[in-house]
């Protein structure tokens, strides 16, 4: 078997549904579909007894240990030559495995590495044309130039070297088994592997037309959770792996930073306009003036790409969630495990570790 896709889920069976829903279409038929039940209360057992006589699906429930331990648990019961690491909440192309082919083939593999010369891979992440705007938003802050620089794998201009990440990730089943697949730190473990199966000199590749629709978060308060702990991810990821933290991942702490002393100095002008009248206003507005035209800049990108002055709009509170939601969780832990010299475990137990 050529293929074993591992999704590891936690209480989203609405999401599975959609997900073995677009599986049933792929134009490659060689895979086999692992579901991984991670201590969910809210099983997706009966959504995946529907797809059980449609395709080559391995149904498994387990104590909840993460997504990361959740993917080793089914790679370890897996039986294809590659194994593609999915999220429960994205939806695939039906031409999805044929472009996964395309880039890996000739086949059969004889050493670690495809003979494309890559041991693992990764693909970028769009927003389906029936999300809901906030998802179309927020779609658009996780994958936009303007806001993560392109790092995740879209088209255009790049601040940083790709890296896979799990919501779309493939390896070599033998290099999987070979690095022990996933680390257990609770969020960032997908960054971890890539840099391992890197440092163990093999090679990475992005595959851009091996694209999956992600819906990722369907609120900004869930959102900002999601990317406040993407946050204190990397400064774990730099001690693990010295040398990783680029200038990419400091820009939305240094924006973050900007962003609070501009309203403390508009907040201040305003006040001030009892003593110095209209001159307080007017110099309030321009403390504000470069947070007004990134605003400006958002909307405008997010409304011609998405075809939607709404989506613009909504693009600029989820922009400003996704860089200060990052930007407050990477000074947290700065703050802990530089500063106050704690571990990792005992610095972010509660988030990590439940």
């Amino acid at each position: 078997m050529k293929y074993s896709i591992i999704v590891p889920v936690f209480n989203r069976p609405d999401e599975v549904d959609e997900l073995l829903e677009s599986l049933c279409h792929q134009e490659v038929q060689d895979f086999e579909v692992i579901i991984v039940e991670d201590g969910s209360k809210k099983t997706c057992k009966d959504v995946c007894d529907k797809y059980a006589g449609i395709l080559d699906l391995h149904y498994y429930y387990k104590e909840n240990s993460g997504p990361g331990q959740s993917r080793n648990y089914g790679a370890e019961r897996a039986q294809g030559e590659w194994l593609i690491v999915l999220d429960s909440d994205v939806v695939l192309p039906k031409d999805y495995l044929k472009a996964v082919d395309a880039a890996i083939l000739p086949s059969p593999f004889t050493s670690h590495q495809s003979p494309s010369g890559f041991a693992a891979f990764g693909g970028p992440d769009a927003s389906h044309p029936s999300f809901t705007p906030v998802q179309k938003a927020i779609s658009y802050s996780m994958t936009s130039f303007f806001t993560t620089g392109g790092i995740r794998g879209g088209k255009g201009k790049k601040l940083d070297k790709f890296f896979p990440r799990s919501y779309n990730m493939g390896i070599r089943r033998e290099v999987y088994l070979e690095l022990g697949g996933f680390s257990k730190m609770r969020f960032g473990e997908d960054i971890d592997f890539s840099y391992r199966i890197i440092e163990a000199g093999h090679k990475t590749a992005l595959i851009p037309e091996a694209w999956v629709w992600h819906k990722r978060r369907t609120d900004f308060r869930k959102f900002f959770r999601q990317v406040y702990n993407s946050g204190i991810a990397r400064i774990n990821l730099e001690k693990r792996h010295p040398g990783t933290l680029k200038l990419v991942h400091l820009l939305p702490t240094i924006f973050t930073i900007g962003v609070i002393l501009l309203v403390l100095l508009a907040m201040l002008c305003a006040f001030s306009s009892i003593l110095m009248g209209i001159w307080g206003i007017v110099l309030a507005l321009l403390a504000l003036t470069p947070l007004i035209f990134y605003s400006s800049l958002l909307c405008i990108d997010s409304s011609i790409k998405n075809k939607s002055v709404e989506v613009g709009l909504l693009s600029i509170p989820a922009a400003f969630v996704q860089l200060m939601g990052y930007g407050l969780g990477f000074i947290e832990s700065w703050w802990k495990r530089c500063i106050l010299k704690q571990d990792e475990f005992t610095a972010f137990e509660k988030n990590f570790y439940k």
